[in-house]
């Protein structure tokens, strides 16, 4: 009989400490350039090359390779220069070969969502949404707080009116959304996600967007129960998300 192999459930409190690390390691723009830097380099790299490349101070990129290397994400060893074996030896740093490779093409600008989308995958589907949505939510509130004009009360507010502001602040997050209402529905409808093929391969991260508009609407307006009803994922030309 052929051998089942099954992908490890992960809990609650794992993906959270997964997050964690992740964004630990891979939080700082300049830190996911280092490691990608590092990746297409087999004999490693030095803080001193580092520095060079990227026009930093060598603690500050001792300091971004040290993370990595506190993750797991890179190795470290102890070398004397390769032409006299003499002088003070420096440290190198490899990318692991083992427990972190990433199975996938790296571009600095999605390494982490990419990252949280495998995490969320290894949840179950319902507490994976949950999760999604409930982070969205969170920073929906926090773009609704930085929004101007978001001092006025929400009972001031039409929901027409807040799900414009809503459209606006998706699209200066790279979202390409606008609001309008349709056949007596309102909507907000997306014609570009940044998120991009991540989505596409984990379609769970678009309960982020959902708990974004909903973050958003409940700090501008009151509470709301959004819904997609057009999905870039499931092959539709746009997202649309409709306000019950």
């Amino acid at each position: 009989m052929a051998e089942v192999t099954t992908t490890p459930v992960m809990t609650p409190k794992s993906f959270t400490a997964t997050v964690s690390a992740i964004t630990s390691a891979f939080g700082d723009p300049t830190r996911r350039a280092v490691y990608l830097f590092a990746r297409e380099r087999p004999d490693g790299v030095t803080a001193s090359q580092v520095a060079d490349k990227f026009d930093l101070h060598p603690n500050v990129a001792r300091h971004h390779l040290e993370k990595l290397a506190a993750g797991g994400y890179v190795e470290v060893s102890t070398e004397h220069a390769k032409r006299s074996g003499a002088g003070r030896p420096s440290k190198h740093y490899r990318v692991a070969t083992a427990g972190h490779e990433l199975e996938f093409p790296v571009r600095s600008d999605d390494l982490v969502l990419t990252l949280l989308g495998k995490a969320l995958a290894a949840l179950p589907a319902d507490k994976a949404h949950d999760l999604a949505e409930e982070v969205g939510q969170e920073y929906g509130r926090a773009m609704a707080a930085g929004l101007t004009g978001s001092d006025v009360a929400a009972s001031q507010r039409s929901l027409r009116s807040a799900m414009q502001a809503v459209a606006d602040a998706l699209t200066a997050h790279g979202f390409a959304a606008h609001a309008e209402k349709r056949n007596n529905e309102l909507r907000i409808v997306t014609s570009h996600c940044p998120f991009g093929d991540v989505a596409i391969e984990n379609p769970v991260i678009c309960s982020v967007d959902r708990g974004m508009v909903k973050g958003m609407l409940d700090a501008l307006y009151g509470s709301t129960d959004p819904e997609h009803s057009e999905s870039l994922p499931k092959g539709d030309t746009f997202c649309t998300t409709t306000i019950n």
